[in-house]
């Protein structure tokens, strides 16, 4: 197998809402949300109507999007057997994933995303991780890690107890690493841990430039290209409407972003582009063709609702 991805089991349910639903929800608009109340989460889905549900979850977009460019691609996240959960594996099953986890009935439900749409395209995620949040070392399958070229983490996933000993057991059996920040929550929540898995475990790293520069508390984008070269990995930041830049060892690669896109949703373009750069990292693209993959994925992902092509 190419790619292993590691992440949250989330079913995205996709929504579209006005800036008054934000702000009356006292939601942050463009941020993630973690809900630990399932009463209050559900309170919150049964107002709006929903446009679609997918089995989502960062990794998971990716890993979809490594299958859908013709790559052997597999997944493990951890749900629950109820109805999401059997929606999720489904989904995954459509989409020629490879998933590597026996359900079994667990004391939370499978985890839920809302993706909250405003007219703008922003979109502000709430989500109650149920039992993804739970996974630990024994539903990590050492065989599927040994047996794919690289396997690929969220640091969405990453939590102190059950799911760090899964994080260090997957580490530990694989070929090669990459790991993506995911957010600017997690990075500040968990700064030590994820600064010493950038320096000492991971080959290659995805964040963008917020979530750099909360990581090494960097006054500019300067300070991060610096950062970067010193670890003599692959490390891949991504810059909104500036591109994107991947540095590996002194080298420095830059790709534009494509011009004249009618934004529609940007659920899923940090998972996107991670698709196509990883992509084209295991088909020995080179690294500028490898930003340039991400940058059309991820531009033809913005396009439409979802994090799905």
């Amino acid at each position: 197998m190419k790619i292993l991805g590691i992440g949250n089991a989330i079913v995205d349910v996709i929504c579209k809402v006005d800036d008054n639903f934000i702000e009356q929800n006292n939601l942050t608009k463009s941020t993630m949300k973690l809900f630990f109340d399932e009463n209050e989460f559900k309170n919150l889905l049964k107002n709006l109507k929903v446009e679609k549900t997918v089995s989502g979850g960062s990794v998971a977009n990716s890993i979809v999007g490594i299958s859908q460019l013709g790559d052997k691609a597999g997944f493990i996240g951890k749900i629950s057997d109820d109805e999401f959960g059997s929606n999720y594996e489904e989904g995954l099953k459509i989409e020629n994933v490879e998933y590597f986890y026996s359900k079994k009935k667990e004391e939370l439900p499978t985890g839920t995303c809302l993706i909250l749409i405003t007219p703008d395209s922003e979109r502000t995620m709430c989500t109650f991780l149920g039992t993804a949040g739970k996974i630990n070392e024994k539903d990590v399958s050492t065989d599927a890690i040994k047996r794919s070229e690289l396997i690929f983490l969220e640091g969405y996933l990453w939590d102190e107890g059950d799911p760090k000993k899964a994080f260090d057991k997957a580490i530990n059996n694989a070929n090669k690493v990459a790991m993506s920040l995911s957010d600017l929550f997690c990075v500040d929540r968990h700064k030590p841990h994820f600064l010493n898995l950038v320096k000492n475990k991971l080959d290659i790293t995805f964040a963008n430039e917020q979530e750099f520069k909360s990581l090494i508390s960097a006054k500019n984008f300067e300070e991060i290209i610096n950062f970067s070269k010193q670890l003599n990995k692959l490390v891949i930041v991504t810059r909104g409407e500036k591109g994107a830049v991947a540095v590996n060892g002194n080298e420095v690669f830059e790709s534009k972003v494509q011009k004249h896109l009618k934004i529609i949703d940007l659920t899923g373009a940090g998972d996107l582009f991670a698709a196509g750069f990883l992509h084209g990292y295991i088909n020995k693209l080179s690294i500028k063709e490898c930003l340039e993959k991400g940058t059309e994925m991820s531009s033809k992902v913005i396009q439409q609702i979802g994090a799905r092509l």
